[in-house]
């Protein structure tokens, strides 16, 4: 009976190895410095936006915003900004990205009128065009809305 067992727990062994390398090629590690820029995942959760837009066409990130400091070996302080004083500032690897000091990619988060609770209340502006598609009993009215 040991033998079969320590034959089961050599098996897990190898197999735990050959997981662990699988995991290790995707893994990577964020090379920073403080005073770096990173750009900030918007949401860990599906459905919650802090930020901007909702749905398919939203940034997944936002930023770029300085790193202050190294909290442990995976998790960073960053400065945030006035508007987002709800939003705790120290953040885990995997939900930051390194960034390349580029202007044009600066996606802009001060435009919102965050609330306390972190949402936001998009309102139209205007309204662009009208159209009314015709079916064969009835017809239905597009709005394009700015």
């Amino acid at each position: 009976m040991k033998e079969k067992i320590a034959l089961i727990r050599k098996c897990m062994l190898t197999v735990q190895s050959r997981q662990k390398s699988y995991a290790d090629k995707r893994r990577r590690e964020l090379k920073s410095a403080v005073g770096d820029f990173v750009y900030l995942k918007e949401s860990p959760m599906r459905k919650v936006c802090c930020f901007s837009n909702k749905g398919k066409r939203s940034p997944r990130y936002v930023g770029p915003f300085k790193l202050l400091k190294q909290v442990g070996s995976l998790a960073y302080k960053i400065e945030m900004p006035t508007n987002l004083v709800g939003v705790h500032n120290v953040f885990h690897v995997s939900q930051l990205r390194r960034s390349i000091q580029d202007p044009f990619q600066v996606i802009s988060h001060e435009l919102l009128d965050i609330q306390p609770n972190l949402t936001y209340e998009e309102l139209p502006v205007q309204i662009l065009d009208r159209k009314e598609h015709q079916l064969r009993t009835k017809s239905i009215p597009h709005v394009k809305v700015l």
